[in-house]
């Protein structure tokens, strides 16, 4: 009795220690990529339009403190879509099966999610309407640099 106690025990430290990898290098690896793009397309004051979304439009011209507090939220972001994911695929076992194309559907999610939900509850309100080049461009980039690193993290850690 005392033997399965420990044993039960042990597996349940070490699918916990599988989980939070899987969702802290998916996370890291694509709030990075995802981070980095954004700062090199559209300038390095981005963390501060993400402190926006907390803070409101005066973030936006916030110190230090407001660019620290943008990247947090952007990788808080980052590995909340990563434990998302993990948590569908404990039941839905063919996104560990097919990380590529589940990864750029669950980018492309993530991506909508941002858009019509997120970006409009935020104390920023941003809602559209926007072009066409920018939506198919971030459907692209957030299916790549969020989905794909996510999806194949999950599939490498979460056993």
């Amino acid at each position: 009795m005392i033997g399965d106690s420990t044993l039960e025990t042990a597996t349940q430290q070490s699918t916990n220690h599988n989980a939070l990898l899987a969702i802290g290098v998916g996370g890291g690896v694509a709030g990075t990529l995802d981070l980095l793009q954004a700062c090199i397309l559209f300038g390095w004051d981005i963390p501060l339009s993400i402190a926006g979304g907390l803070l409101g439009r005066q973030a936006v011209h916030g110190g230090a403190g407001t660019y620290i507090l943008g990247v947090l939220l952007h990788f808080f972001i980052a590995c909340s879509a990563a434990a998302t994911y993990y948590a569908a695929s404990r039941k839905l076992t063919f996104l560990t099966e097919h990380p590529l194309v589940c990864g750029l559907f669950f980018g492309a999610a993530v991506q909508e999610v941002m858009n019509l939900v997120v970006l409009p509850l935020s104390a920023l309100h941003a809602r559209g309407p926007y072009k066409l080049q920018d939506l198919i461009l971030g459907l692209l980039v957030h299916m790549v640099v969020i989905g794909l690193p996510i999806s194949f993290s999950v599939r490498r850690f979460a056993k």
